[in-house]
């Protein structure tokens, strides 16, 4: 009967298994250490995710990812079904995994308000609204809620379009700032093709709004259009 060797009932780990573990480990030592900022995109992305694809290189996935999608915000921003397609690996836990940093900073953002006036903290306002809707694929339409000291009550999105439209109804807006007891309101879109210039009906709609309002003792205080990179006030434009 042959005997085996030692070395035939050990378990053989593969060199590139070892190496991905030894590169993960340094990966997550420099982000420790440094955080994210230091980082290149595709390094923060590889990751995170790590997180979700614990055997795997991960770096290839997500290079292929920021080429197909961009940046890091938009491949954050992408939704599940569009993050999967092409990937292999891609399970849902990483999908998982990417979708709560994409809430995590909205959350972030949107603390960082405060309980204070909103009026006050404009570029926080700003930032939340560019993180919440700058790169979905579709319109939405969101309303911020204010109290009469321009606090922060509600933040909801009210409506959702096609890549290109979104419904605004103005007596809904003013109805649900008297169901909530709101004494102001600002509205924001998004323009999914990334030019967040004003369109003649999102002109039109602004001046529905604000008369909806005014009738009801409500105070429209902006209209913001975001794009992709940057966004438009109505209010400093003149437009309202």
């Amino acid at each position: 009967m042959r005997v085996p060797m030692p070395e035939e009932n050990q378990e053989v780990v593969s060199p590139s298994a070892s190496d991905h573990s030894g590169h993960r480990a340094r990966l997550r030592e420099r982000f420790l250490k440094g955080g994210g900022e230091s980082m290149p995109d595709y390094e923060l992305l590889e990751l995170l995710l790590t997180l979700g694809i614990p055997r795997r290189d991960t770096k290839g996935m997500a290079k292929s990812l920021l080429k197909r999608f961009g940046s890091f915000a938009q491949v954050i921003s992408a939704d599940p079904a569009s993050l999967k397609k092409d990937e292999k690996y891609m399970t849902d836990t990483a999908v998982a995994a990417v979708k709560v940093v994409q809430a995590a900073a909205s959350r972030l953002l949107r603390g960082k308000i405060g309980k204070g006036s909103v009026l006050g903290s404009w570029e926080q306002v700003l930032d939340y609204c560019t993180a919440s809707m700058a790169h979905e694929k579709n319109e939405q339409f969101r309303i911020l809620f204010l109290d009469s000291r321009h606090r922060l009550m509600v933040d909801e999105v009210q409506q959702r379009g096609t890549i290109d439209h979104t419904p605004a109804y103005p007596r809904e807006v003013a109805r649900r700032a008297l169901e909530l007891g709101a004494a102001s309101v600002i509205i924001v879109h998004n323009h999914p093709s990334g030019d967040p210039t004003p369109s003649a009906a999102d002109k039109e709609m602004t001046l529905k709004v604000r008369d909806a309002a005014k009738a009801v003792g409500v105070t429209l205080h902006d209209h913001i259009i975001v794009g992709r990179e940057t966004y438009v006030s109505f209010k400093t434009k003149g437009l309202l």
